[in-house]
């Protein structure tokens, strides 16, 4: 990953870099990696982060469509 300082200006490209980081979940991917979990946890996770999706996916919808 590559950010660009413009005009010594760092404030800025640290906050493009963190943008960065955040969209591709590497914040994230940190904490979860932080301490062990249990595979079965895992898919308790992954499955309820699904679902979660699933639902903004259709409330979405439902604004945009109205039904």
């Amino acid at each position: 990953m590559q950010v660009s300082v413009r005009e010594n200006n760092i404030e800025q490209a640290l906050r493009s870099l963190k943008k960065k980081l955040q969209r591709e979940g590497i914040f994230r991917e940190m904490k979860l990696r932080r301490h062990f979990e249990k595979p079965s946890e895992r898919r308790k996770r992954e499955k309820s982060e699904a679902i979660r999706r699933l639902r903004k996916v259709q409330r979405k919808r439902v604004e945009r469509e109205g039904f």
